[in-house]
């Protein structure tokens, strides 16, 4: 009996110890990156990274708020009792528990920082988009001039957000004003309930790759990440939830093919809410790969289509403005801060933002694909993962998001929230708390910004 019981233990004490190298490696990088920004910015340093609580962008401020108690309360019932429904309950109602939950724990982290600094104020100060959109009273005119206000030191030109991206941002919050629902607290509830959508995107596009018991495993994983603390609030929570929909929508185009047109559109308008967003090329056609149906592809293709040519019509056009903007951010604070920094320190936000469970994951995800390349090509969970980790080497090596990518990658970071399904069902629950007390000890110490 010995024998028997080494051989088929041992495997996975192996895991479970690599698991924990992994993340004990992470908090290292993260450990570096604070302890060479804190260092970068004392004064005659000599460099400049313009984040105060390196790596990520925001202040040092231990605080407590009126969201403390609930986000505690929260999370200990969804470490509890969320591997249990995720695993018995129906599945709409199990998706529709997920979002409305997803919606609490957001709202409660965004309320730790108070209803004003962490809500309503958020998306209204002078660099956001709610400051352009009072004098924005003509709308095909602003599209037809919006690339040549792109670049600084004009009289005109857009303030920071709405410079550094394409007009579809924008216009999200034109649209809302026009409907009547003005000001921060409008703006910050539908970025929140947009971003929310990622949470039940991620499993729905693994149910339908045929997964779902990946699928629930991941859902309290979603509704706990620690990417949650920049849902709530800032635009690229919305980016991350219309953009996953989008990509949910390909893979039930397994089903029934006509999905893949709206799902193309919304992608194609993911492409004029922020630039960046191109590389989720690279999910879009892991998934596709994985349908085995290349007419969604070229049905999505199409949506995509129509939205550019609608926004070339009313005179912008996606390139133009992408090479504006590379200079935009030339003209700031991006010739100070140093890449040499930034190229490793990004990497440490993105390990905050997705928290340990997911690292530890994404360890078995790369082991799996390297022990087996072939049969990684048609499992979801291992190329969904590794299609994620290639897009957010491709933003990291590009060097256009330096600093603030714990919020800029939102989009890219929760298609790796599927790894957590390699985790042993055993220890799942420990690493679902560990992933909710990350956000919670990250929230309660750094007064984020954006």
């Amino acid at each position: 009996m010995v024998p028997v019981m080494s051989t088929v233990t041992a495997p996975s004490r192996t895991g479970r110890r690599a698991d924990l190298i992994a993340v004990g490696l992470a908090m290292l990088v993260v450990a570096a990156a604070i302890a060479v920004g804190l260092h970068y910015n004392r004064p005659g340093s000599g460099v400049v990274i313009y984040a105060f609580a390196p790596p990520l962008f925001g202040l040092w401020l231990p605080h407590v708020g009126p969201g403390s108690v609930a986000a505690v309360v929260l999370a200990i019932l969804v470490v509890t009792r969320g591997p249990a429904l995720a695993a018995r309950l129906s599945w709409r109602p199990l998706l529709a528990l997920g979002y409305v939950t997803a919606l609490a724990w957001t709202f409660s982290l965004a309320m730790i920082d108070g209803w004003a600094r962490g809500f309503t104020g958020r998306l209204a100060t002078e660099h956001e988009y709610l400051h352009e959109v009072p004098g924005i009273t003509d709308i095909p005119k602003m599209l037809n001039e919006f690339s040549s206000r792109i670049l600084d030191f004009q009289p005109d030109s857009w303030t920071t957000h709405v410079s550094g991206h394409p007009p579809g941002a924008t216009l999200v919050f034109v649209w809302l004003d026009r409907l009547g629902l003005q000001g921060g607290a409008w703006a910050s509830a539908l970025v929140v309930l947009v971003g929310c959508l990622a949470v039940v995107a991620v499993p729905v596009t693994l149910s339908a790759l045929g997964r779902q018991d990946a699928a629930r495993a991941v859902l309290p994983f979603a509704v706990l990440t620690p990417g949650a603390i920049w849902i709530g609030v800032s635009a690229d929570g919305l980016f991350a939830g219309v953009t996953a929909t989008g990509i949910a929508l390909l893979a039930l185009a397994k089903r029934r093919r006509i999905l893949a047109l709206p799902g193309g559109l919304l992608l194609g308008f993911g492409l004029f809410l922020s630039y960046g967003l191109v590389l989720l090329g690279v999910i879009v056609l892991a998934v596709v790969v994985l349908t085995r149906e290349w007419r969604i592809l070229l049905l999505a293709m199409a949506g995509v289509a129509v939205v550019v040519v609608a926004f070339a019509l009313t005179g912008f056009w996606w390139l133009d403005g992408y090479h504006l903007v590379v200079e935009r951010y030339y003209q700031g604070i991006a010739t100070l801060r140093p890449y040499s920094y930034w190229v490793w320190a990004d990497i440490a936000a993105v390990l905050i933002a997705i928290g340990p469970a997911v690292i530890a994951g994404t360890r078995r995800a790369g082991a799996e694909f390297l022990a087996e390349p072939k049969r990684s090509f048609r499992e979801p969970v291992t190329l969904i993962v590794a299609a994620a980790v290639l897009t957010i080497a491709f933003a990291d090596l590009s060097g256009l998001s330096k600093a603030e990518v714990e919020r800029i990658w939102l989009p890219f970071e929760v298609w790796l929230l599927p790894a957590v399904a390699l985790l042993p069902q055993r220890g799942r629950r420990w690493w679902l708390a560990a992933s909710a007390a990350t956000a919670l000890v990250v929230n309660h110490l750094v007064l984020t910004s954006w």
